[in-house]
C-alpha cells in the first residue's frame, strides 16, 4: 500500500483523516476537495436536463466538493422570490456545498437591471451566463452595484452582432465542412469593453470559460495594469481543436472549440497565471437535445466527472504543468477568488487506474462528452465533503 496525503503550504488547514481504508498496490493519494465556480444543474425549470441531487453527485464522482450553479433557470433567479426556489432546493437535495449566483438582468434579457441589493447576502456572485450583457451602460451599472455590494461580476463574454448565426468556431473545420463560424471577436470584444469597465468602477470581475488567444493577451495585460480580473478556461479547451470535431451534437458547445494556436495560448496563459483556474462548464441536454449534430444540438457538454482524470493525464502526466500547478487550478485560486472554504472536504484517488471514459458510467443525467472513448489515468475513489462521505467506488 501506497498512501500519499497532498500538501502545500498554500493549503491552510486541510488534514483530512483517513480512518479503515482498504488500500493496497496502487499509489493512492489524498487530495483537497475541488471547486468548480461554473457549473448547469438546470433546477429549477430543467430536471430533466439534470437536478440539484443528480449534479451533486456526477460532481462528487469527479472529487468536487464546492460548485457555483449557473441561473439560468426558470425562474431565473432575478428577484429574492425566485432565488429563494432554488435554494430550497439546494438545501434538500444538495450533498455536496452548492453556491448559486444570481442573474445580473431580469430574466437574463441585458434589459434591467435584478434585485442585486436584495439577493445579494445569498448568493456567491452576479452573471448572466449563457447570455452576455450587450450594453456598456448597462454592464456599467451592473459593476458599479457590485463593487458597492462586495460582489464580483462573472460574465459570459458574447457580442451577440458578431455570431451571424455561427455555431462552431470560424476556422478551418467550419470552411471545409460549409458550416456556419464563430468569430474569436465575439468573445474577445465584450472582454476588452469589460475590464476598461472594471478598471473604472473597481468592481472585481471573472471571465467564463475563455477559448481564444486575444482573451489571454486582453487580461493579461489587464492585470499587469493593476485591474482586478480573474478568469477561467475548462479542460476541452485545452486539449482539443477544431480539428478534432466530428458530425456530432457532443462536440458543440459555447465558445466553440477553437484553433491550436488558441490552445497553445490558453496553455501559456495557464503556465504563467493569466489563467486563474479551470473550471467545467457542466452543462448537461437531455440526449434528444444533443442527437441533431453540429447544426442544431444544444449548445453544451458535461465534464464535472472527467475533468480531473483528462487534465491529469494530458497536462500532468504529459509534464506540461505540475501536479501542485493542477490543484492551484482547481482547488486553491477559485476558493481564493470567491471566497468559498475549505473545510473537512478531501478525495482519494488511484493514479495509476488507466480506464475509457464512458458515458454510461456518469451519475449525471447528461451524457454528451466529445471524450467519450478516450483512455484517462486517475480515478476517484472516494469524495468526503464536511466530514461525510458523498461519493465512494462500489467496485
Amino acid at each position: 500500500m501506497s498512501l500519499k496525503v497532498y500538501k502545500s503550504e498554500k493549503l491552510n488547514d486541510f488534514s483530512p483523516s483517513i480512518q479503515n481504508l482498504d488500500l493496497s498496490n496502487n499509489e493512492i493519494i489524498v487530495l483537497p476537495g475541488f471547486c468548480d465556480v461554473h457549473v448547469h444543474f438546470r433546477e429549477p425549470g430543467f430536471s430533466y436536463k439534470e437536478t440539484i441531487k443528480s449534479g451533486c453527485m456526477a460532481a462528487a464522482h469527479g472529487g468536487y466538493t464546492a460548485v457555483c450553479t449557473m441561473p439560468n433557470l426558470n425562474p431565473v433567479p432575478d428577484n429574492p422570490e425566485n432565488l429563494k426556489q432554488q435554494l430550497s432546493i439546494i438545501e434538500r437535495d444538495a450533498s455536496i456545498n452548492v453556491y448559486p449566483y444570481a442573474a445580473i438582468t431580469v430574466n437574463q434579457q441585458g434589459e434591467k437591471l435584478s434585485d442585486m441589493e436584495d439577493m445579494a447576502d445569498c448568493v456567491i456572485a452576479f452573471s448572466d451566463d449563457g447570455r452576455g450583457v450587450q450594453s456598456e451602460e448597462m454592464m456599467l451599472e451592473a459593476m458599479t452595484r457590485a463593487h458597492a455590494l462586495g460582489k464580483i461580476i462573472v460574465a459570459h463574454c458574447e457580442d451577440n452582432s458578431l455570431l451571424h448565426g455561427g455555431y462552431i468556431h470560424d476556422g478551418d473545420y467550419a470552411k471545409a465542412h460549409g458550416h456556419k463560424g464563430i468569430c474569436s471577436e465575439s468573445e474577445w470584444g465584450p472582454i476588452k469593453r469589460d475590464v476598461r469597465l472594471s478598471a473604472k468602477t473597481n468592481c472585481p470581475y471573472h471571465v467564463c470559460h475563455i477559448s481564444c488567444k486575444e482573451s489571454v493577451d486582453i487580461i493579461r495585460k489587464a492585470k499587469a495594469a493593476g485591474v482586478n480580473v480573474s478568469c477561467e478556461t475548462a479542460p476541452h479547451y485545452l486539449i482539443l481543436t477544431d480539428n478534432d470535431l466530428k458530425e456530432d451534437g457532443r462536440f458543440k458547445m459555447n465558445p466553440p472549440l477553437r484553433s491550436e494556436a488558441d490552445k497553445v495560448a490558453l496553455i501559456e496563459g495557464i503556465l504563467d497565471g493569466t489563467i486563474d483556474m479551470i473550471s467545467t462548464d457542466h452543462a448537461p441536454h437531455s440526449a434528444e437535445e444533443k442527437s441533431k449534430g453540429l447544426k442544431d444540438s444544444a449548445f453544451g457538454i458535461v465534464g464535472i466527472e472527467s475533468s480531473f482524470s483528462l487534465l491529469y493525464t494530458y497536462l500532468v502526466k504529459t509534464g506540461i504543468i505540475s501536479l501542485e500547478k493542477l490543484i492551484e487550478l482547481m482547488v486553491i485560486n477559485p476558493r481564493k477568488r470567491f471566497n468559498i472554504a475549505l473545510n473537512d472536504d478531501y478525495c482519494l484517488w488511484d493514479l495509476d487506474a488507466k480506464y475509457i471514459i464512458n458515458p454510461d458510467d456518469f451519475l449525471s443525467k447528461g451524457k454528451a462528452t466529445p471524450f467519450e472513448g478516450k483512455e484517462v489515468y486517475g480515478k476517484c475513489l472516494m469524495t468526503v465533503c464536511n466530514g461525510k462521505t458523498v461519493y465512494m467506488d462500489r467496485k
